[in-house]
C-alpha cells in the first residue's frame, strides 16, 4: 500500500488490485479530514496498522464518522471499518444492502446506513457536518450505481468507477508487477485512459455505462460539471492532481454536448 497525503486534508491509500485476478487496475481508499475535525473514508481499503497510524500522523485524528461505499462494488472492507468505528454512518447507494446480502457478506445494522436513493438525487444530504464540506451526485444509471463527491475546501472530486485514469502506476509501485503489461491489462488501459482524445473511454461511457438512460446520465454529469474542482481522485489509476476539471470535461464531452443540444 502507498499511503500519501494529497493535501493537508486528504490521505490516499493506494493498493495493487487485479480484476478477475488478471487485469491490473489497482484500488484506492481516500480519507478526508472535515472542517469539524472528524474523518470520512471513501471506498475503504484494508484497515491496517499503517493506515491507522498515518491517519493520526498525517491528519491528526482517527475519529472516523463516515464510511462511504462509492458504489456497489466498493464495499468489501465496510465490515472491518464499521467494527472499528461502530458509531460511524455508512453512506452507500440504495442497492448495496441487498447486493451484499445476495453475496453473503456480513449484515451491517440497518441503523448505520445512510442510503442515497434515486428519488432523492437532486437533494442528496447526509447531515449538517458532512454537507458543510461535501456535495454529492448519485449516478444511478451507471451499472455500478456511482456516488461522486466534491470536497469543496480542497476543490477535489472523489469517485470510484465513473472515470478511470489507467494505467495504475502508483497503485502497483511497491510491487514487482508492471501495470502496463499483459494483453487484458493493455486493453483495459487503452479503453480507460484519459490521455489524448480519450476516445475509447468516451465510447465506453456513451455506448456502455450510460446506455440504459442516457438523458438521466447526462443530467448527472452536468451537475458534477458545475462543481469547482481541480483534483480528481479515482479508485482505479493515478490521481489527477491538477487540471482535473478539463480532463473531466474532455472525457464526458459527448454527454455535455448532447445535453446542450437537447436544451
Amino acid at each position: 500500500m502507498v499511503i500519501r497525503r494529497i493535501n493537508p486534508s486528504i490521505l490516499t491509500c493506494s493498493t495493487p488490485f487485479l480484476r478477475f485476478g488478471r487485469i491490473k487496475i489497482g484500488g484506492r481508499g481516500t480519507i478526508v479530514k472535515l472542517s469539524s475535525g472528524a474523518l470520512a473514508v471513501f471506498s475503504p481499503v484494508a484497515l491496517t496498522t499503517a493506515v491507522k497510524e498515518s491517519m493520526q500522523t498525517e491528519l491528526g485524528s482517527t475519529n472516523i464518522k463516515y464510511i462511504t461505499a462509492l458504489d456497489q462494488e466498493h464495499h468489501i472492507f465496510l465490515e472491518s471499518w464499521h467494527k472499528e468505528w461502530p458509531e460511524a454512518k455508512i453512506i452507500a447507494p440504495e442497492s448495496l444492502p441487498s447486493y451484499r446480502d445476495k453475496q453473503g457478506y456480513f449484515k451491517l445494522p440497518e441503523s448505520a446506513w445512510k442510503l442515497f436513493k434515486k428519488a432523492d438525487k437532486e437533494k442528496l444530504s447526509v447531515d449538517e457536518e458532512f454537507d458543510r464540506d461535501f456535495a454529492a451526485e448519485f449516478v444511478d444509471v451507471h451499472p455500478n450505481k456511482e456516488l461522486v463527491f466534491w470536497h469543496r475546501p480542497t476543490k477535489t472530486l472523489i469517485e470510484a468507477d465513473l472515470l478511470f485514469n489507467l494505467p495504475a502506476i502508483e497503485q502497483h509501485s511497491r510491487t514487482d508487477v508492471d501495470p502496463t503489461t499483459g494483453i487484458l491489462t493493455k486493453i483495459m488501459n487503452g479503453v480507460n485512459s484519459t490521455k489524448g482524445a480519450a476516445t475509447w473511454q468516451k465510447r465506453f461511457l456513451w455506448y456502455g455505462a450510460s446506455a440504459s438512460d442516457r438523458p438521466n446520465f447526462n443530467q448527472s454529469i452536468a451537475r458534477i460539471d458545475k462543481w469547482d474542482f481541480d483534483t480528481i481522485i479515482p479508485c482505479h489509476g493515478d490521481v489527477i492532481e491538477s487540471g482535473g476539471k478539463g480532463i473531466f470535461q474532455k472525457v464526458f464531452s459527448w454527454h455535455l454536448d448532447a445535453l446542450k443540444k437537447s436544451s
